[in-house]
């Protein structure tokens, strides 16, 4: 192959293996935008029911979103919110699994991302200085690769 070309990788001759995928990430915000989540008054509705849809319907479309992606079979998928009382952030999680050829990892990193940017677009009517950040896989398993988690 010559230096520069692109190519999704051949998974024909892998093996289908239940895999499961968690990733985490942060939107930091004013204290003042978070209790307006808390107590859902934000002017376009309830922020954390609507960055959960979008969390779940963008781990569905991965594979329409970045280029060299497999399209998976997704059995399940779970978006879940934190909102510490000391702190100013939202901590997303999102959990992947299905069986496949390849790794469910990059369908959780897009549900939190996904989750993240729609929490910014329903708040940014009251705060625009909001920041998105320390997106990460913490555990990955299945395949031939193994169990992975994050800081081992």
């Amino acid at each position: 192959m010559e230096s520069g070309q692109i190519h999704m990788i051949d998974v024909t001759q892998k093996r289908e293996t239940q895999r499961q995928a968690v990733a985490k990430g942060k939107i930091q915000m004013k204290p003042a935008t978070l209790e307006l989540i808390r107590k859902g008054e934000l002017e376009k509705g309830d922020v954390l029911a609507v960055a959960k849809t979008a969390g779940i319907m963008a781990a569905k479309e991965t594979h329409r979103l970045i280029p060299l992606c497999h399209p998976l079979q997704l059995t399940h998928i779970t978006v879940e919110f934190c909102l510490p009382e000391k702190g100013n952030y939202v901590e997303i999680t999102a959990s992947t699994k299905g069986i496949g050829k390849t790794g469910f990892e990059m369908e959780a990193l897009v549900a939190v991302s996904i989750s993240a940017l729609t929490i910014y677009d329903m708040c940014k009517a009251v705060d625009r200085s909001m920041t998105i950040g320390e997106i990460h896989l913490i555990r990955k398993s299945g395949g031939k690769s193994g169990l992975y988690l994050a800081g081992e």
